[in-house]
């Protein structure tokens, strides 16, 4: 949910000048509202995907995960190219990958063309995404920053609620290859980045000549590409030509690898010293717990709620609206709480109201009563998230001295995405495992017993997600809350991490 910046970013008068600012901020919000609509559009876009293109379960994960896979991966290389080569040049070429991806996304014959495409999606965003509110940082000196930040903010808010629903809106009543103008959508917005960038930027010179961690971005991509596929071959069940554990074993082996790289690099992309901090640890895991229950409930649902249960992608998006609203609008009035009784607390109040919704999912699925318990236990979902979000960051950053918050703070956010990539292979083994009808698991099919084993699928799910949060809760109460707490200003003090 968050974005970091690299500590070298700050604000340079030679990048634009005063007047074009405002064009930069557009740039900014555009370009993140690429990123983060695409992954809650092809949640609710999938089983019109997966009934126009023919595809599987384990297609449909990594029609989500070829995406999430590089961007997981790459995303703190990325940032740390925008300092060593330009933040505007590694930043324009990220804006021209993901446009490239999203017509071959538009344009696939195949599933297989489409995972493809999605896979270069991902390497696009990778170089994207850590440079949106380094954009800002760059653009906006000290003293008007922290307004430019927050207008950005509350447009990311906007743009994420409306998008799914439009997006819903679109599939609905689009027919069945509608799904392909989502990706075509965008090329002018791009388009009209890229000539932002072109018309309205000054010099972009690189901040820094240090190496990058190629070794170590390529070992994560090993590790987290190998654990997703041995998963996905999980949900192919007696058809796996490879063994999942072998796969699993290579996953286990780089990830070893990957870890004494990061011991002894130079400019390592993770430096593993800041887990030494115990606040710093406790804060990633509850990340990683709370995000993996996230991200599983918001790739599931829309499957459960328009393949399932016959509900249209119009009402399904409809439960995405709450997460977006309550973090937008509570988000002031959140960091104002945190400051006042400490980060941990709320983090931990948060998981557990998270927990609790996806308990409710878990016993209400065989009712189908989307709007009367679905959307409702959404929002509470939605009111956690708020509670967590920012006082999670907040956290990481107060664990973290000046020197470090922004690889902090990077860190914390690729922990986040990986959460998610790791939920979606994982769950869709449970998946395909409880799942024990005439069809598919979100796959569209108007056949008997096909919705109670859909119910019963996402019940699983629904409950294992609910246990992650409850243990994100527990992590947050005895590693934040219950240790001495930084009120969270040093992070904000610092002039050069946002």
């Amino acid at each position: 949910m968050s974005t970091s910046l690299s500590f070298r970013t700050r604000h340079d008068p030679s990048f634009c000048s005063e007047a074009a600012r405002p064009w930069i901020l557009i740039a900014a919000i555009l370009a993140s509202a690429l990123g983060f609509i695409d992954g809650s559009i092809v949640s609710i876009a999938l089983p019109a995907m997966r009934e126009d293109l023919g595809a599987t379960l384990a297609q449909a994960t990594w029609i989500s995960n070829g995406y999430m896979l590089p961007l997981s991966a790459l995303i703190l290389v990325g940032g740390a190219a925008g300092d060593r080569f330009g933040l505007v040049r590694v930043f324009g070429i990220g804006i021209i990958v993901f446009v490239a991806a999203s017509i071959i996304c538009a344009l696939a014959p195949t599933p297989e063309v489409l995972i493809a495409g999605r896979a270069l999606k991902g390497i696009g965003a990778a170089l994207v995404v850590p440079g949106s509110l380094a954009l800002i940082a760059r653009a906006y000196p000290k003293a008007e920053r922290g307004r430019a930040i927050g207008f950005w903010a509350a447009s990311s808010a906007l743009t994420t609620a409306l998008g799914p629903i439009l997006g819903g809106a679109l599939l609905s009543f689009g027919g069945e290859a509608a799904w392909r103008l989502i990706f075509a959508i965008n090329l002018p917005f791009g388009l009209f980045v890229l000539w932002i960038l072109r018309a309205k930027v000054g010099q972009d010179r690189p901040l820094t000549d240090d190496g990058l961690d190629w070794i170590g971005a390529a070992l994560i991509s090993l590790s987290l590409g190998l654990g997703a596929w041995a998963l996905t071959l999980l949900i192919a069940g007696d058809d796996a030509s490879l063994s999942p554990a072998l796969l699993g074993t290579g996953a286990a082996l780089a990830l070893i690898l990957f870890l004494a790289q990061e011991a002894r690099a130079r400019h390592p992309m993770m430096p593993l010293h800041l887990f030494a901090d115990t606040r710093f640890s406790a804060a990633n895991l509850a990340t990683f717990c709370l995000y993996f229950a996230l991200g599983a409930i918001l790739f599931y649902q829309p499957m459960t709620v328009i393949a399932g249960w016959g509900y249209s992608e119009l009402a399904a998006s409809a439960a995405f609206a709450p997460l977006s609203v309550f973090i937008g609008f509570l988000s002031g009035w959140v960091g104002g709480l945190a400051d006042r009784v400490g980060p941990g607390k709320l983090v931990a109040t948060g998981s557990a109201l998270v927990a609790i919704s996806f308990a409710g999912h878990a016993i209400t699925a065989p009712l189908e009563a989307f709007w009367t318990l679905t959307v409702p236990l959404n929002c509470l979902m939605g009111f956690g998230m708020a509670l967590v979000v920012g006082p999670l960051s907040t956290a990481v950053m107060a664990s973290a001295t000046d020197e470090t918050t922004g690889a902090a703070s990077g860190i914390n956010n690729a922990i986040s995405r990986m959460a998610g990539l790791i939920a979606v292979a994982a769950m869709g083994s449970v998946a395909a495992g409880v799942y024990a009808g005439p069809a598919s698991f979100g796959a569209e099919a108007d056949l008997p017993g096909h919705s109670e084993a859909t119910n019963a699928a996402f019940a699983a799910i629904a409950w294992i997600t609910a246990a992650l949060s409850g243990i994100a809760a527990i992590v947050a109460w005895l590693g934040i809350a219950g240790r001495s707490e930084d009120d969270g200003s040093d992070a904000g003090q610092t002039e050069d991490v946002i």
